[in-house]
């Protein structure tokens, strides 16, 4: 294997589109090869001895899992925090955080509240951060996503990607890959749970088009997606918002509207007969599983990336 050497600033993960779209095509391509050594158990040991800090201030499974499996499959270590047994959890400042964890660490992978968060840590960090999950932002989430879709049905380029349901981190890091990806991305929510338009600025009509019917939005759509009525942080809301999401369930009649080839996809944990119905997330247009997976290979790719840069072997 040789790398390239990483010229210029310090790179981090905390927005989808803190990647150019040839550098985000290279961690797909990166993610196909290092999931067929994977599969084939062919070790992939790029970052011997390199350390990865995870900082969790939300609870996790997948990222967890995903994260603290891949880092070690890449030949390196983790070391595991929560504000319960890190000084975050008593008042120091972040950035005090950050300047001390990213001089004994190589990585930082992040879950936490608001993005302001993890920017502040970012901006005292000597190493790449990378955003685990935030109130904004899921950008580990879409990578996996779009790898999935790029598995199974090829290019995402020109295709119709149908968001029903919550305008919630997933939502807004979805339109920042069909701004950057070239593709289209049809969003369906009830009133008073849409983007916000301030934050999302003029995207044409090629990019984002919002819909209230769900069922127009999922019409023609490649990719029919969906994600908990009630994110982490939000439960106190949750009765308030089964009501307003009741007509937001993808069921097999949204998935019938939409392309014959469509594939349906949930970042989990999912509740069956809520956001999505039992013989949908269990049916044979479902990919979630693969998606779940993939979790894995794509931040295995972007962990390199930020360390190595390009490689090749």
């Amino acid at each position: 294997m040789s790398a390239s050497t990483q010229t210029g600033p310090l790179r981090h993960f905390l927005q989808f589109r803190d990647l150019s779209k040839t550098e985000i095509q290279y961690v797909l391509d990166r993610a196909r090869l290092i999931k067929n050594k994977f599969k084939r158990y062919e070790p992939h040991h790029t970052l011997h001895d390199r350390n990865l800090a995870m900082v969790f201030e939300k609870a996790s499974t997948r990222t967890r899992v995903s994260f603290e499996a891949g880092m070690y499959q890449l030949g390196g270590s983790v070391i595991h925090l929560t504000t319960g047994d890190s000084q975050l959890g008593r008042s120091e400042p972040i950035e005090d955080t950050a300047r001390v964890i990213s001089r004994m660490v190589d990585l930082v992978m992040i879950r936490t509240f608001e993005q302001t968060r993890i920017e502040r840590f970012a901006s005292h960090s000597r190493v790449p951060v990378i955003n685990g999950l935030t109130n904004e932002f899921h950008p580990c989430q879409i990578l996996a996503d779009i790898f999935t879709f790029i598995e199974h049905r090829g290019s995402i380029e020109g295709k119709t990607v149908a968001w029903i349901g919550d305008a919630n981190n997933m939502a807004y890091t979805w339109l920042q890959a069909a701004e950057l990806l070239g593709f289209r991305l049809h969003v369906s929510t009830p009133s008073g749970y849409r983007l916000e338009a301030a934050r999302i600025g003029k995207p044409g009509a090629d990019v984002l088009r919002e819909f209230s019917d769900p069922m127009e939005a999922c019409r023609g759509a490649h990719l029919v997606t969906t994600d908990v009525w009630t994110s982490m942080g939000y439960e106190d809301e949750n009765e308030e918002r089964r009501k307003a999401f009741a007509d937001w369930c993808v069921d097999a009649d949204m998935m019938g509207v939409a392309d014959p080839s469509a594939v349906f996809m949930h970042c989990l944990p999912a509740h069956r007969g809520e956001e999505v119905t039992g013989d949908v997330i269990d049916g044979p247009q479902s990919v979630v599983w693969d998606e779940a997976e993939n979790r894995l290979h794509a931040q295995k790719a972007l962990m390199e990336f930020l360390l190595l840069g390009q490689v090749s072997d």
